[in-house]
């Protein structure tokens, strides 16, 4: 049964977040500068927005850590630029941003991975005081082979009980083609092998980013991928509540549907 709040109390709740979202500046000026410039739209991004962020089913930074991948994702500049600030002060390290747009390279493409590169680039620039950012390393040059080694110890992860992982790139490929191979060697045996990010922080990236594209098939996927590398089902569930705001309330209750079903079918098989 859902809970019931008064709205002075889902008020307060939206001001915690507004601190830690513009510290320099009293929450109620920007309740009331939000009511005035957009009328209901602000003062419901104040108070609902609010609200959800200081909801404790998630950390502040597990929260910036999907809200940064998912306005990338969207294309959302302006946005993003806000909350790649807001990452750093929820206690996100620059490089932990940067590796997601790796996943949305993933997942949405390398031209929305490179778009989100130059808002983020800004963002940090500002953060740090600095004309330009000091240089990042690039990925490790690995062969096939490596990136096939590093893929089957990660599939531990995603296949079932007793299936063999080394069996896992044939079964990519007959199943997807050229696009399983990419899948598999690239993102299994690349991305998901770096040590930037944990693999919970992974997970919790790559579900919010298919719930916003309604990819539900491979979303129930990872849902058992998640709970092993960490999530629980509560936070699962919570990643997708959160995104009823940023994705829009109709994709959102698709995909709980998918993820309630996939929840209790990893209850079945446990």
């Amino acid at each position: 049964m859902a809970k019931t709040s008064s709205y002075d109390e889902r008020h307060a709740k939206a001001r915690e977040t507004f601190v830690r979202f513009l510290p320099d500046v009293d929450p109620e000026r920007v309740a009331s500068n939000l009511s005035r410039r957009l009328g209901a739209l602000g003062s419901m991004a104040f108070d609902v927005v609010g609200a959800m962020w200081a909801r404790p089913q998630l950390s502040r930074r597990d929260r910036s850590l999907f809200i940064i991948s998912v306005l990338a994702a969207q294309a959302r500049d302006e946005e993003l630029k806000t909350h790649t600030r807001i990452g750093l002060r929820h206690g996100l390290a620059r490089e932990e941003i940067e590796e997601i747009l790796l996943h949305v390279a993933a997942c949405v493409g390398f031209p929305a991975a490179m778009a989100a590169s130059r808002v983020i680039d800004a963002a940090l620039r500002e953060a740090e005081g600095v004309e330009q950012l000091s240089d990042r390393k690039p990925a490790v040059q690995k062969s096939d082979a490596d990136r096939d080694r590093d893929a089957a110890a990660h599939c531990s992860a995603m296949l079932a009980d007793g299936e063999d992982p080394a069996s896992a790139l044939s079964r990519f490929e007959a199943t997807s083609g050229e696009a399983g191979v990419i899948a598999y060697r690239w993102d299994l045996g690349e991305i998901w092998s770096r040590d930037a990010l944990s693999r919970r922080d992974r997970s919790v990236i790559v579900i919010a980013i298919l719930v916003l594209l309604g990819t539900l098939e491979e979303l129930g996927t990872q849902i058992g991928v998640g709970l092993k590398n960490g999530l629980t089902a509560v936070e699962i569930e919570e990643i997708v509540n959160h995104l009823s705001l940023y994705a829009g309330i109709p994709r959102a209750r698709q995909a709980m549907g998918v993820v309630r079903a996939a929840l209790k079918s990893q209850d079945r098989s446990g």
